[in-house]
C-alpha cells in the first residue's frame, strides 16, 4: 500500500500586483481630479475635461474589471457596452425613440454617424460599478436595479450636459421634475435601455472576482463620489438645487441598499 504525498491546493485566483494597484490608483485618481476641475472651467478647457473625464473614468472601471475579475471580463464588458451603447445612441438619435429626439454637438469630439466616440465610454464609467452592487443588493434582480441606477444618474448627466450645450432636446411634452430642458421620456428610455444592458452583462460577465487582493474599494468611492458631486456640484456650482433634490434622492435610494449590506457585512 503506497501513501501518497499529500500536496496543498494551489490557489488559482492569484494577486493583483503592486504595480497594478499603482496603475489603477493613479487613472482612478486623475479621473476624480478631472471631475473636481470640472465645474471650475469653462470654455475649450472645460470641453477638453469633459471628454476627458470620461475616458479616465471608464478607463478606471475597465482597469478594475480587468484587474478583478480578469481578461475574459475586462474584454466582454468594454465590448457588449460599447456596442449595445453606440447601437441604443444611434437608434435613438434617428428615431426619437426611445428617449425623445435630441441632438448632439459636436464639442463633444470625434463622432460616429453622429453619435460621439465618447459617449458609449461613458455608459462604460459606470456600468461596471453598477453590476458590482446590483449583484450584490438584488441578485434575482439584477436588470432592474442596475437600469434603475443608470436612469437616476442621469438626472445629474442630462441637466449638467444640455446647459453646457453638449446636446440639445426637442420639447414636445412633459419634462423631468426640475428639468424643463430634458423631456421626462428621456428618463424611462434610461431606464428600459438600462435594464437591457444589466440584463446582458449579467449574463455574460463572470460573477466571481479572480484576484486576491482586488477589492471593491474603486468602484464603490466612484458611485459614493458620483452621488456626492452630483448634489454639491448642483447646489454650490450650477444653482440647481432641484437637480441636486431629484437626482440625490433617487440615486441616494438606489445606492443605499448596497452600502448598508457593505456596512453589515453581506457576502456579495
Amino acid at each position: 500500500m503506497s501513501i501518497r504525498q499529500y500536496r496543498p491546493r494551489r490557489n488559482s485566483r492569484g494577486s493583483i500586483t503592486k504595480a497594478q494597484q499603482i496603475i489603477l490608483g493613479s487613472v482612478f485618481s486623475i479621473a476624480l481630479l478631472l471631475q473636481v476641475a470640472y465645474p471650475l472651467l469653462s470654455g475649450e478647457p472645460l470641453r477638453l475635461v469633459t471628454i476627458a473625464t470620461v475616458y479616465w473614468a471608464a478607463g478606471a472601471m475597465s482597469l478594475h474589471g480587468l484587474y478583478a475579475y480578469g481578461l475574459n471580463y475586462a474584454l466582454r464588458y468594454i465590448s457588449i457596452t460599447f456596442v449595445f451603447a453606440l447601437i441604443v445612441e444611434q437608434i435613438g438619435s434617428r428615431t426619437g425613440w426611445p428617449f425623445g429626439t435630441y441632438a448632439y454637438d459636436n464639442s463633444l469630439g470625434y463622432q460616429i454617424y453622429g453619435v460621439p466616440l465618447v459617449v458609449p465610454f461613458a455608459w462604460m464609467m459606470l456600468a461596471h460599478p453598477l453590476l458590482i452592487a446590483a449583484r450584490r443588493t438584488s441578485p434575482h434582480w439584477v436588470f432592474l436595479y442596475g437600469g434603475a441606477g443608470l436612469m437616476a444618474w442621469d438626472l445629474f448627466l442630462d441637466p449638467q450636459m444640455v446647459s453646457a450645450d453638449r446636446w440639445t432636446w426637442e420639447i414636445t411634452g412633459r419634462t423631468v421634475p426640475f428639468q424643463p430642458e430634458v423631456p421626462l421620456l428621456n428618463t424611462f428610455g434610461w431606464l428600459l435601455t438600462g435594464m437591457g444592458l444589466m440584463a446582458l452583462l449579467h449574463l455574460v460577465l463572470p460573477r466571481e472576482r479572480r484576484k486576491n487582493g482586488a477589492s471593491l474599494l474603486v468602484p464603490n468611492i466612484f458611485l459614493g463620489w458620483t452621488w456626492f458631486a452630483g448634489v454639491f456640484g448642483n447646489v454650490f456650482f450650477f444653482d440647481r438645487p432641484g437637480v441636486a433634490f431629484l437626482g440625490g434622492l433617487l440615486f441616494g435610494l438606489v445606492l443605499a441598499p448596497y452600502f448598508i449590506t457593505l456596512s453589515f457585512g453581506r457576502s456579495g
